[in-house]
């Protein structure tokens, strides 16, 4: 059992974030013999093996544990911002302190009963030039796997379910928000706890935020909740994303005949997309037009009332209204045209 103490002020201060630097290292158990756990997920990064193995796939599967699917501390910083930019986050993992890479990855492996795979610790002797070719080989997956396709799917997955958690903390406090996060996490007298199984390199630990501020990161790699290896880094627990099913490559349901004369094909495929909430951006992407062009949509079926928005920060998502919903269910227009 891990225990986060709590104080008021650390409640208070307590926020979420998203990372993609974290998402494209836990990623990495896709690949790793782990994807079994995602299957949600498996569709999309099987479509993305040739790129994969064309990259330096053996230094990038060496870095997740078999057994446990852990991977090193020092990969997955805590993000100092809500959205960073993955430029920065990727100069930060290069700016490491060579010292803490062997360490980092003795802790990931060994207790577990695996040795540090070869890859790794044939580099022993050269941890800055070690860490050098992680960040490369790691940009270089972003840049040619995730980036182009997929980040702009999941970052919007993330930030819904950001914007779900503030809806439940305004609606039901602290302890509903904390709760409802995953059933190896609860909540009691200012004690937040994980309960863990198997293997830990630490024995039970009460861990006192005292001001560090807790961080909560959501992520499409993780089944439950997890945080870092060691009781001495910041106070961060990643957690499971919600909507991961809408990451699974489906065909996407057509707009009827009858939708598409009332309102014009392009506003009624737009309709049918926003069963589930997306951003501008990510309706753009996955209609293959521009940004501009989406907007203009959308504010013509929101003035209908066909849509609702919701706000997160600078990100608004879009979904069907009820009256979008009724809309576009089966016979709601006459097919006829009569």
């Amino acid at each position: 059992m891990i225990r986060f103490r709590l104080s008021v002020a650390d409640l208070a201060a307590t926020s979420f974030a998203y990372s993609p630097l974290q998402e494209t290292v836990l990623s990495l158990r896709m690949w790793s013999g782990h994807g079994r756990r995602f299957p949600a997920l498996r569709e999309a990064f099987g479509g993305l093996r040739p790129s994969f193995e064309r990259l330096d796939h053996v230094l990038l599967t060496s870095l997740v544990a078999r057994r446990r699917y852990w991977v090193p501390d020092f990969l997955t910083p805590r993000p100092h911002t809500s959205a960073p930019d993955i430029r920065r986050e990727l100069d930060a993992l290069r700016a490491t302190d060579p010292a803490l890479v062997r360490p980092g990855l003795e802790q990931t492996f060994l207790p577990l009963g695996e040795p540090v795979p070869t890859r790794l610790a044939e580099a022993w002797g050269d941890p800055t030039g070690l860490l050098t070719d992680i960040a490369d080989a790691l940009e270089a997956y972003w840049e040619e796997c995730l980036r182009p396709a997929w980040w702009p799917r999941a970052k919007a997955v993330l930030e819904a379910d950001i914007a779900y958690r503030a809806r439940i903390l305004a609606a039901g406090g602290a302890d509903a928000l904390l709760t409802g996060i995953s059933p190896r996490l609860s909540w009691s007298q200012d004690i937040l706890s994980i309960e863990r199984n198997g293997p830990w390199p630490s024995p039970p630990t009460e861990i006192p935020i005292d001001g560090r501020r807790l961080l909560l990161t959501p992520s499409c790699f993780a089944d439950g909740v997890s945080t870092m290896l060691s009781s001495q880094a910041l106070p961060h627990i990643v957690y499971g994303a919600r909507g991961l099913a809408t990451l699974a490559e489906r065909p996407e349901q057509p707009a009827s005949q009858a939708l598409e004369r009332l309102l014009g094909a392009p506003r009624a495929r737009l309709l049918t997309l926003l069963a589930e909430p997306a951003s501008t951006t990510e309706l753009a992407h996955r209609l293959g037009v521009t940004p501009a062009a989406v907007s203009q949509h959308l504010s013509v079926l929101r003035a209908a009332h066909l849509l609702e928005r919701t706000r997160h920060g600078r990100h608004i998502r879009y979904r069907r209204s009820a009256l979008g919903t009724a809309l576009c269910e089966p016979h709601s227009v006459d097919e006829s045209g009569g």
